[in-house]
């Protein structure tokens, strides 16, 4: 993001530059000011990722469009904070930014058998594995795998059509439930 407004300030683009500056801003504010919970809702985690993501659209402008699929039912389930932002940042950085135009990012969130899935799909140029997981997937798996044992997953596939779908799951708990 700090490499972004600095090319918007190069580029003379100083209107962009401070609205990413005050978005960075409230999403830094956000993450020193949370309530340090290893889970929050999945309302509060999407409120968290639109903020992020409208950072991003200042950055990649008409080349980004963003889709929510989100089961109404699954807001107060918990997850684990920030769970979702590293799968969004690969999917931009690795899928859309590959892109010279018609990037899509669809965020997923549905409940099945008990469990809560998540998953951030990119039409970008598709999955291609390495024999080294980068440093927020490996953070995502430790994290799922502390919480939830052998009950948290992390997926990493090709989607359908090109692109690449991370999906998260883990079994349900409502914040009702606490």
């Amino acid at each position: 993001t700090l490499n972004a407004i600095t090319v918007l300030v190069r580029d003379h683009k100083f209107e962009d530059a401070s609205q990413m500056l005050e978005l960075l801003s409230d999403v830094l504010r956000e993450v020193l000011h949370s309530k340090k919970h290893a889970e929050t809702t999945l309302h509060e985690e999407l409120e968290f990722i639109e903020k992020y993501l409208t950072i991003e659209h200042v950055r990649f402008s008409d080349r980004l469009d963003i889709r929510w699929t989100i089961d109404p039912t699954v807001q107060n389930i918990l997850v684990p904070e920030l769970i979702l932002q590293p799968l969004v940042e690969n999917a931009i950085r690795h899928g859309i930014s590959h892109r010279t135009k018609g990037g899509v990012i669809e965020i997923i969130a549905r409940e099945a058998n008990d469990e809560i899935i998540l998953s951030v799909r990119d039409n970008g140029p598709g999955y291609r594995a390495s024999p080294e997981e980068g440093l927020g997937l490996a953070n995502t798996r430790e994290r799922l795998s502390t919480l939830y044992g052998n009950s948290g997953h992390l997926e990493l596939l090709p989607a359908e059509g090109g692109g690449v779908i991370a999906t998260v799951r883990f079994p349900v708990k409502r914040k009702d439930d606490e």
